[in-house]
Formats: structure tokens, sequence, C-alpha cells
């Protein structure tokens, strides 16, 4: 069943990128896996990011289960689709249980992506990582492949109208594997940070709709989005009106 319904989202996704007139361009597919387990550090700037994810492994005939919060699993149109689809549900309130599941996905051989910045970056920088990646890559045994996606935030995203206007690029740049034995999590966690961040300025200086002044373009790129000091302040902002409603709902 997760297949059939894999299959029917990733057809309706390519009838989604033609539609719109979509320019999608990977770079760096050699550098992920034909078979076998792997980790994919994904970096996070839209809403759509979980379907331009899984972009590069399908062109190798290979299906990505990604760990999302549990927020997307209760909703009542994402969570079916989620559940359908394999994807790990990420409870903080239990972590080990959901690094469990990602981890036996990868024993079994699968894909497993994970969002390390944890939330989506108003900056459009890389953010401040987990050290989740890391441990668990080091604990199944399998590589740990940075992918960046840039032009994503252009359609949907924190603080901005959703625009569906055709011909928008998307790349979607893959970096080499990294080995991580998890000893020292935070230092190889500051290794996948570096590895994000060249991909992310390769990805920038070479896309071919930049726009200096873009609000989807990083203040140190010329662009108008927050810088990651703002973009924290937002961040916290956002944590403390969301407590509110869940304290209002709780009286």
């Amino acid at each position: 069943m997760p297949e059939l319904v894999y299959s029917s989202i990733i057809r309706m996704a390519k009838l989604g990128f033609r539609v719109l007139g979509q320019r999608i361009d990977v770079i760096g597919l050699d550098h992920l896996p034909a078979t076998g387990g792997a980790l994919l550090a994904v970096n996070h700037v839209g809403y759509a990011d979980f379907i331009y994810g899984g972009v590069a492994p399908e062109r190798l005939g290979r299906r990505v289960r990604f760990m999302a919060k549990r927020e997307l699993f209760d909703h009542r149109v994402t969570g079916p689709i989620m559940r359908a689809c394999g994807h790990i549900e990420v409870d903080r309130a239990d972590g080990e249980s959901s690094l469990a599941v990602a981890e036996r996905c990868l024993a079994a051989g699968e894909l497993v992506g994970i969002f390390p910045e944890a939330t989506i970056s108003r900056a459009m920088e890389i953010k401040d990582l987990k050290t989740g990646a890391v441990r668990i890559a080091a604990s199944a045994g399998v590589p740990l492949v940075p992918l960046v996606l840039w032009g994503t935030q252009r359609l949907i995203t924190k603080d901005h109208p959703r625009d569906l206007s055709r011909g928008l690029a998307i790349t979607i740049r893959i970096g080499e594997p990294i080995s991580v034995t998890g000893e020292d999590p935070a230092a190889e966690t500051a290794d996948l940070k570096r590895s994000l961040q060249a991909l992310l300025d390769e990805s920038i200086h070479s896309y071919p709709q930049h726009e200096d002044g873009a609000w989807w373009v990083p203040a140190s790129y010329g662009g108008t989005a927050p810088t990651l000091d703002e973009a924290a302040r937002l961040d916290a902002e956002e944590r403390r009106r969301r407590a509110e409603r869940r304290a209002g709902r709780a009286t």
C-alpha cells in the first residue's frame, strides 16, 4: 500500500511540475547511492521541500521516507498521506522512538530524509543543525548525504503568499556522502553544516533567476530575507504565540 500511494503522489507531482513549466536542475546525482541505506540531510526553506527532496532519488528509482513533525501526521489532510507513504513521525516528546524507526528503515536498505534544521529557515540560509542526523547515520552505519534545495521557497514558505507562477526554476544539489562515526556528534554536525553551506552557496550563485533585493534571497547575498539573528527572533515569537494558543485551548 505505501508504494501504491507513493507512486500516485509522484505521478501527481510530475504532472504539477509540467503544468507549472518548472525547470528542475539536479546536480550531483552520482553522489546518491543506487542501492542500500543512506540518510539524506536536506535544508529547509519551504513547505514543498518534502516533494522536491524526493525528486533526485526518484530519478534512480528510489523513494525517501521523510522524518517529519507529528503535527503533519495529525493534520486531517496531510496525515493520511504521510502515513500512507511510510514517512516517519517525529514526536518531540519521544524523539528516541522516531530515531529507532529511522534506523530500522536504513537497516532495511531504504533512503531516509531528515531536515536537520528542524524548521523552515526564514533567513533562507543554513540554521544551526540538530545532531540527530549524525547520530542516526552513525548508529545505522550508513552514509550521510547532504542535499540542498533552492527555489522551493518561492512557491510556498513562511510569511509570504504562495506563488504558482509558471517557469520558476528549482535547483537540487547533492554533495559527496559524509562518513560519520558518532564519536563527536557536535563536530560531525559542524562538518555537515559546512557541506550544506557550500552547496547552498553554489546553488545561489548559479541560480538562473537570481534577483538582487528579492525577499527569497538571503541578506548576505543581496536579498531582503531576514538575517539569521532576525529570523531567530521571528521563530521565537512564533513559538510564543503557538504556546499561548495551546494554553488557551487547554483552559
